[in-house]
């Protein structure tokens, strides 16, 4: 039985739709009587339809009721499923005095919430306010919000009375919150300790222990039933100072946690959304503290509203045929199986010697016309019920092929061919295919008159008729049947690596049923290729010319024809020189040597065999770069050695089989210190003394090396 929510300060609307042919006649019954719409001024139906608007501005209470749709023509009477309507109330909490709680610390506290029922349920939550904020309440082990959304404190602390509680419930059919009143919470302590204990623990207050006892649920056990589908909830909240830990067990043994279920509020709830027979049994919650412990023991009962094993089917039947209508359910309990014709129960209905019922079976034999009508079953528990409408049409009618005739098609040889036939008559016809030999495993005709061709080969092309027929005639229709040579790839397109600013050529040759007009595209990573100067087609094949790293991806050639589509993928990769090595750094500096790293650059896809360092040490001329020395090409850090009293700018350049890449950023500046004392005298100097006039001596010098710039 569904429940349909309502506001009645706007139009209620109940739908309901139905067809038939003649159209059907709607009418409503209302708590299991007949409405009539028609004399009720606020109510009305509308065309076509058993859809009815309720205007409610008077007493709109009168209109919760149990609704039922009834769709009827001169063949008989369908009902729709109850519908409960129920009215939407805004929410109003009672205006109250609340008086301050006062418990004394370490004994257990329960605030009510109880919000206004609805419909539908509200969702409740707990805040807590101290001036001038509010906030939710922090939930834990020793406090927590029961189902019943009332909240629970296993113990009181002293910080608990420095806040006002409130119950705050959330209704969803117009998403309004409302608020109760707050509740000021006063927890009573203490002081029992004096002296040098006192002056020590002046904040300390003493609280009773207490071994755990049950807040929710009380005594020592309790029970639940659950229908099948619906959502279980155990929930054991337990009083005790020191707060205790809550386990569980299922029929004796440690509950094994599945994925079906969920553990919540800190180990407090069991939550299985979805119950099943499975779950049905005996759960003990136990609390536990050093003091002591408590169990509880709540037994699961699962039951089932009705389901379906077999619904009943329409039934077309000739005169004289047999036939059964099935009804077949299951539940906890079982359900009843009623019938009804045109929703009179079959048992005050016209008896009739064809008709009889056999337990979920209702069975005819040699039916006439009196038969034709809408049958109802009813599959009911004391937890609901399933409600299913048959029509069984009784006529003789002769055989009739149905759809468009004398059809011409066009099929793919080696595919599967489906050549339909659908039809209608009463009796059931016959139906079968005329062309030749269709004998063999790669011909099926189907219940509903359609032939199934597998591997169809071009020997197969031609007419093929099908033929229907019962006792009140025959009908016939022809399709013909044309099969194409299959699109083939003979040439698919090569994978490649080549060079930027090479050519390149991707084969995708075709061979095709030369009466078959094709097209061929090209897709470059999935999406359209456009053509240009520089990328264009010959036939099928695709050229690019002067290829850059742009043109890398995957190309895909699609043939199409208007029966069939083939497609062939190869990937196109670039070759270019060595991106330039980034993030030149300098680090650890000595006199003559210094470490420079760097980040390589892309390789495009040809593996850097060596860098090149080079070095600019002119101030004069700022921009003249010399080499200093190469290094393999899987090193990113090395150690220079240099000369003294010089300042340096350095680079790097990549190097792979294509080439060298550009030039990197230079580094920063470095200025080597002085040379080691060995080194001190770079100089052979050769005394040459030559006066030119008193006073001045000329001298000439070899030097050492042409590194010290002599």
């Amino acid at each position: 039985m569904k429940e349909h929510i309502v506001d009645p300060k706007g139009t209620m609307v109940i739908e309901c739709e139905a067809k038939g042919n003649p159209h059907p006649i709607f009418s409503w019954r209302r708590n299991g009587k007949y409405f009539n719409v028609a004399r009720d001024s606020q109510v009305s139906m509308r065309r076509r339809s058993g859809t009815l608007d309720i205007y409610a501005r008077n007493n709109p209470e009168k209109y919760e009721a149990e609704y039922q749709c009834i769709a009827s023509n001169q063949y008989g009477s369908a009902y729709s499923h109850k519908i409960i309507l129920q009215l939407y109330r805004p929410p109003v909490w009672p205006r109250e005095i609340v008086e301050p709680v006062v418990v004394s610390a370490g004994l257990p506290l329960v605030l009510s919430c109880d919000p206004p029922p609805g419909p539908p349920k509200p969702e409740t939550y707990w805040m807590s306010s101290s001036f001038p904020t509010m906030q939710p309440v922090r939930q834990d082990r020793r406090v927590s919000m029961g189902v019943s959304g009332d909240l629970y404190f296993s113990n009181v602390l002293f910080n608990d009375s420095v806040v006002d509680y409130c119950c705050n419930a959330r209704f969803p059919y117009k998403n309004v919150i409302q608020q109760k009143m707050p509740v000021v919470v006063k927890v009573l302590t203490s002081e029992c300790l004096t002296g040098i204990f006192w002056l020590f623990f002046s904040k300390a207050r003493a609280v009773v222990e207490a071994a755990p006892t049950w807040l929710s649920p009380t005594g020592s056990s309790s029970s639940i039933l659950v229908l099948q589908g619906e959502e279980l909830l155990l929930e054991c909240i337990a009083a005790g100072m020191p707060t205790p830990h809550i386990t569980w067990a299922k029929d004796g043994e440690d509950l094994q946690v599945t994925s079906r279920m969920k553990v919540k509020n800190f180990n407090k709830m069991i939550q299985i959304p979805k119950a099943s027979f499975e779950d049905a049994g005996e759960y003990t919650c136990t609390a536990k503290n050093r003091l002591g412990y408590a169990e509880h023991t709540i037994t699961v009962r699962v039951k089932a509203t009705p389901f379906w094993l077999e619904k009943p089917t329409n039934l077309i039947l000739a005169p004289e045929e047999n036939g059964r209508l099935v009804c077949r359910a299951d539940g906890a309990p079982r359900p009843t199986i009623s019938w009804f014709i045109n929703g009179e129960p079959i048992e005050t209905a016209t008896p009739l010697p064809n008709r009889q019922v056999s337990g979920e079976t209702l069975i005819f034999r040699s039916v006439t016309t009196e038969n034709t009508a809408v049958y109802q079953c009813n599959a009911s528990n004391q937890y609901g019920y399933l409600l299913a409408n048959a029509f069984i049409n009784v006529l003789h009618a002769t055989p009739r092929i149905l759809g468009a005739r004398n059809e011409f098609i066009k099929v793919t040889e080696g595919s599967r061919t489906f050549l339909d036939c659908q039809y209608f008559g009463s009796p059931v016809p016959e139906s079968k295919y005329g062309q030749g030999n269709l004998e063999g495993n790669r011909f099926k005709t189907h219940s509903n008159g359609t032939l199934e061709i597998k591997h169809i080969k071009i020997e197969d092309q031609g007419t093929y008729v099908c033929v229907v027929s019962n006792i009140a005639g025959r009908d016939e229709d022809q399709v013909r049947v044309e099969v194409k040579e299959p699109i083939l790839i003979v040439t698919r397109p090569q994978s490649m690596k080549v060079m930027r600013a090479s050519d390149v050529r991707l084969e995708c040759g075709v061979k095709a049923d030369v009466t078959t007009p094709i097209t061929t595209t090209w897709l470059k990573n999935k999406k359209h290729l456009t053509l240009g100067w520089r990328i264009s087609m010959d036939e099928s094949n695709l050229v690019i010319t002067n290829v850059n790293t742009g043109d890398e991806g995957n190309y895909t050639c699609v043939i199409k024809s208007e029966l069939e589509q083939k497609s062939a993928s190869a990937h196109l990769m670039v070759m270019d020189r060595p991106n330039p090595p980034t993030n030149l750094e300098l680090s650890d500096p000595y006199e003559r040597t210094v470490r420079l790293s760097w980040i390589p650059g892309d390789s495009n896809h040809s593996p850097i065999t060596e860098f090149l360092v080079q070095y600019d040490d002119d101030d004069w001329l700022p921009g003249k770069w010399r080499n200093l020395s190469t290094y393999p090409g899987n090193l990113n850090s090395v150690i220079l050695h240099l000369i003294p009293f010089t300042y340096y700018e350095f680079r790097v350049i990549a190097i792979n089989e294509i080439g060298a890449s550009r030039p990197s950023r230079p580094s920063k500046r470095f200025q080597t210190s002085g040379a080691r004392s060995e080194e001190a005298n770079p100089w052979l100097i050769v005394f040459h003394c030559v006066f030119y006039y008193p006073g001045m001596l000329l001298v000439h010098w070899l030097c050492v090396s042409d590194h010290w710039h002599c």
